[in-house]
Order: C-alpha cells, then structure tokens, then sequence
C-alpha cells in the first residue's frame, strides 16, 4: 500500500504540473482570486449573475460578490433585503483583482482540485508508512512529503493574493520538482532494484550536472513566460508574432542555455552505451530532450502552436524526473541477486 500510494500521488503531482501550465497558457491564475475557496464557494459559481447582488437572496458567510469592481465578502449568513446594506460586507483585503470569467474560473479550479487530491493521496502515504510500513525512515519521508505538499499550498495561496508575481510562480513551480524529486526517492527507496547498473563517477557527476542545468532551464523558461504574459497584456492573444518580437536576455540564456543541456546529456547517452551502465532511462532522456527541442522551434518560428507551450514545460519537469531517478541508480552498483549469490 506504501509504494502504491507513492506512485499515485506522484501521478497527482505531475497532473498538477499539467493543469497548472493549462492555466499560465490560458492565463487564467486569477480565475479563482482568493483561497482555497473560489470566490467562497467550495464548487464555484459557472455564471456572472451567481457574483451579482439580488434582493431576497441568502448569502452564507464568506461568500463573494462583484460590485463596482471590487470584491465583497459576506461577514455572516443572511438574507439580503430590498437595499442593498454594505454593513453586511467585508471589502477583500488580499487585493484589487474582480473579473469573473467563467472558463478562466473553472480551469483554476480543477488545477486546484489535483492540489486537494494530492494532499489527500500523500497524508494516505503517511498513514500506509506509519501503520503499515512502520520504519522510521519512510515515516519521516513521509513526514516532509506531506509538509512540503502543504507548503506549496501556502505558496499558492501567495501567488494569488500576489495577483501572479512572477518570482512566487518561480518558486512554486521549483517546490513542485522538489516534490518530484523527493517521491521518485521515496519509490526508489521502497523498491528491490532487480536490474543492474554498474558504478562509473564520471556518470555520476554528469548526471548531477545534468539535472542542476535541467532545473536552470526551467527557472529561466518560467521568466521567459513571464515576458509572454507582459506581452499578451499588451498586444493581446491574437498578435502571436509579436510575443518575442523584442524578447529579454532570459530568453537568450534560455535559447543558448539549450545547446549546452543537449551536448551534456547527448555525451553522457554515449557513455552509458559505450560502458554499458545499464541506464536504459537514458533512451526517455533523449527522446524528451528532442521534444523540448522541437516545441521550442514550434514556438518561435510557428508563432506558439496550440499547446505547445503547456507541453514544453510539462516535458521539461518530466525530464526532471527521469534525470533525478537515473542519478539515483548511479551513485553504487546494483547486482542482480543470482550474480551476488554466485560469488
């Protein structure tokens, strides 16, 4: 039970990953503009009239309305009059932001439902460790997995109330890989390698690198996508082309930074073949590696093709993954158990 809820709660994170590049492709963070609750209800409103103040109308305490382009907030339950009375409304603190659109809303919304689902799936963890597992070490791993899950909660609820500051969508999207990074260990942990994989330290080291420029590459794709977004704001989604037309250095570090990430893992995809390491993850690192590649081309030449933009990043933190579960394999040999006994 311990490794499966390992594995579906990985998936969960990556469904995450997924839905949250929907909603920076669809420009929609601020669908939901305050949390947990969207626009204080559990399952948020699909039309504008559900945010409009009506007479003879019940208001439970906490939930939102739209008037004059600015949020309120019901401080109690209650039934509303004839008049509208602002006594019985709070003004929202956390920021200025009052545009309800519904699609926006419920892309929002289902991002948020992966993040209640994960939290769900990694406290199962928690309990398979402590009431199944009973070992110390899975206990506390599952510890901070659920504490890191929460955190990033926290984190979310800042990016919002921040109405989208590019460094806390940063720093979310880099908890997020270290959540990866921290179950993919945890599986690894739980799990009997029965594949062998022999010992070289020059792999090793490559490998580290390999995922240090990796998770560079994203930081940097993530300031690139903040320009986009200023852009969008300004020339608005049909004018594609002119989305780069005056890109910033981030972007040319992002562009160049590329090349060297190819030519670091094309070499150590020669060395694992040439000595025979056993890495077989290896071939999913190319193939990746050449997606991102061809999406980014997609994106500049092409104008930013539907979808690409989502799964230019969703494969970036896939790869991640991969990157960090090889290097993982390569820091000892792994017999196969007949080998060993044979000696």
């Amino acid at each position: 039970m311990y490794k499966k809820s390992i594995i579906v709660s990985l998936i969960l994170i990556y469904l995450v990953i997924i839905a949250g590049a929907v909603v920076r492709m669809t420009g929609s963070g601020m669908g939901c503009p305050d949390w947990p609750k969207c626009f204080g209800y559990i399952i948020p409103p699909t039309d504008a009239s559900e945010l409009q103040w009506k007479a003879e109308r019940s208001f439970e305490k906490g939930q939102v309305i739209i008037v004059e382009e600015t949020l309120r907030v019901a401080k109690t339950d209650f039934t509303t009059t004839d008049t509208f009375n602002p006594q019985n409304w709070n003004g929202y603190e956390k920021h200025d932001y009052a545009i309800f659109n519904p699609w926006h809303t419920w892309i929002e919304y289902i991002n948020r439902l992966f993040g209640a689902l994960a939290g769900i799936a990694f406290l199962v963890m928690l309990a398979a460790a402590v009431f199944k597992e009973r070992n110390r070490k899975r206990i506390l791993l599952s510890l901070l997995a659920v504490f890191m899950i929460g955190f990033q909660g926290w984190i979310g609820a800042t990016v919002v109330y921040s109405v989208l500051s590019p460094i806390r969508i940063t720093i979310h999207m880099v908890i997020a890989l270290l959540i990866v990074a921290l179950l993919i260990y945890m599986l690894y942990e739980a799990s009997n390698l029965k594949h062998r994989f022999k010992f070289n330290k020059s792999f090793k080291i490559g490998m580290f690198v390999a995922i240090i420029l990796t998770l560079i590459q994203i930081v940097l794709g993530t300031q690139v996508r903040q320009h986009i977004d200023e852009q969008v704001d300004l020339v608005g989604y049909s004018a594609k082309s002119l989305w780069l037309e005056n890109p910033e250095v981030s972007f040319y570090l992002h562009r160049s930074f590329s090349i060297v990430v190819f030519l670091l893992n094309a070499w150590l995809f020669y060395k694992n073949r040439k000595l025979v390491l056993g890495h077989k993850s290896f071939n999913w690192v190319v193939v990746l590696i050449s997606i991102e590649i061809v999406t980014g081309i997609l994106m500049y030449y092409l104008d930013f093709p539907f979808l690409t933009q989502p799964l230019h990043l969703v494969i970036a933190s896939v790869l991640f993954g991969i990157q960090f579960y090889i290097l993982l394999t390569a820091f000892k040999e792994n017999i196969k158990p007949a080998v060993a006994a044979a000696h």
